[in-house]
């Protein structure tokens, strides 16, 4: 588990467990941790893995009148050292609300871009101790249901290709800048850090006044337990989806009747969470009151209810589940990495060439009147077989349907587990990977550490 480290004279223990095989993107802002990350970086790879190639990438959100300024001091600062570096600007308007968490999503994209863009697997963040318990502190404020006050995770998966890790998560800002004091090295401070307007600052506010270090201290417990709470949980569910769901047909899934009357409830309370946001393309996990009782409501016998956009149909043969007709997509040109409905990536790659005349291409429901006429598995019931077909994305051409595209793995429009399709947490590896199999994602990639993970209680899936 993580243990806040409050020395200046900081190891090789911080990396010493990552695969630099592929090369390193640092997200690097000029900012104290990020320049720490960044030096602390450069010295491992120079000593431990001098081949491994390091890109420093800085966003410039284009938020502040001196963003391009320091984005260049940052520039500057690499190339007396020589590390490349590269500058990505935000570009585009900018939202009146909820500005930090678009912001958030803007650069972890731009920081995959650019990852790869030079085939790197792996992004480095300066994300320390003090920013895990002001997040959790925020959670906790916000009446979170006790997953989200896990905080962020060491690893995180983003768009299921590339690993974002914070390896500086048990380490304290005062250490590093303690070390960047001991090496002469300054760095950039940041205005929006101490702008009360945005909660994160409130919270550090408070956290600098009388009790602040028992706060954090406090913060940073519950997060330990609150990762290895989730940790198993997912788990256990993990284990309720491998032994008792299956695919019987395309976007339809089947659970077990025994499935509701798990004796680990709280398990099974949480894999139909997952399981009802994937079918119906949410983003977030179903909300837990309405599962607990939809699943006791499943123990009774037959019903047909809705929940985050999924037909939940129990049956004497199984407890069926299908995205329901309602808020589909309309029909859109197919592009390359587009999510469709959530529940599909597009992958064009060379499936469409130019004789397809790709104008002329959309994707969208298949539809009921195109469901029918398809030849179907006689395992379940037809009507729901085709209720669940006729969701599905379809590739067409002029009204004609070319290709029923959400079969698999394989297919343009690949299944997604759609809670987890943008960011995959490492604490839910497990449930991830279980439901990945079931719907026929693509498997997880390799995990960014080696052979073990250095204590940091990382879940292996």
């Amino acid at each position: 588990m993580l243990t806040p480290d409050t020395k200046a004279d900081l190891s090789d223990r911080l990396f010493s467990d990552l695969d630099f095989s592929s090369g390193a993107v640092a997200a690097v802002s000029g900012g104290s941790d990020s320049t720490a990350l960044l030096l602390l970086l450069k010295d491992h790879l120079d000593r431990a893995a001098s081949g491994a190639r390091l890109l420093a990438v800085t966003i410039d959100h284009g938020l502040r009148p001196d963003s391009s300024v320091e984005a260049r001091q940052v520039a500057d600062f690499c190339a007396e050292r020589g590390i490349a570096h590269r500058i990505l600007a935000w570009r585009g308007d900018k939202p009146a609300s909820g500005l930090p968490a678009a912001a958030r999503e803007a650069r972890y994209g731009l920081l995959a871009q650019a990852a790869d863009a030079e085939g790197i697997k792996l992004i480095l963040t300066g994300h320390t101790a003090d920013d895990q318990a002001e997040t959790v502190l925020m959670r906790q404020a916000r009446d979170d249901d006790g997953r989200g006050l896990a905080g962020m995770a060491p690893a995180t998966l983003h768009d299921w290709r590339t690993w974002i890790v914070r390896p500086l998560l048990g380490t304290r800002r005062a250490a590093l800048r303690d070390m960047l004091r001991a090496r002469n090295v300054g760095w950039i401070e940041d205005p929006t850090n101490i702008d009360i307007r945005f909660e994160r600052p409130r919270v550090r506010a408070k956290l600098v006044q009388g009790e602040g270090e028992r706060r954090i201290a406090e913060a940073l417990a519950r997060s330990r337990q609150a990762a290895f709470a989730r940790q198993d949980i997912g788990r256990r569910a993990a284990v309720l989806v491998a032994a008792l769901a299956d695919r019987p047909g395309p976007g339809l899934i089947r659970l077990d009747r025994d499935f509701a009357g798990q004796e680990d409830g709280e398990a099974a309370i949480y894999a139909l969470r997952i399981l009802l946001a994937t079918v119906g393309g949410v983003s977030f996990l179903a909300d837990e009151a309405r599962c607990a009782a939809l699943l006791s409501r499943l123990r009774l016998g037959s019903l047909c209810a809705t929940l985050s956009r999924t037909v939940v149909d129990a049956r004497r043969t199984g407890i069926f589940l299908r995205r329901e007709n309602r808020n589909l997509p309309a029909a859109l040109p197919p592009s390359d990495n587009q999510l469709w409905d959530n529940r599909r990536r597009i992958t064009l790659k060379e499936r469409i060439t130019l004789k397809d005349r790709p104008g002329d291409l959309v994707i969208a429901p298949l539809g009921f009147a195109a469901a029918r006429q398809a030849s179907l598995s006689e395992d379940v019931p037809q009507s729901l077989s085709r209720a669940a077909l006729a969701m599905e994305p379809a590739l067409w051409r002029g009204g004609v349907c070319l290709d029923v595209t959400g079969g698999d793995a394989g297919s343009l429009a690949v299944p997604v587990v759609a809670p987890f399709a943008r960011f995959l947490p490492s604490f839910d590896l497990k449930p991830a990977a279980a439901i990945a199999a079931l719907v026929g994602a693509p498997p997880l990639p390799a995990p960014p550490f080696l052979g073990h993970d250095g204590g940091r209680g990382w879940a292996k899936a």
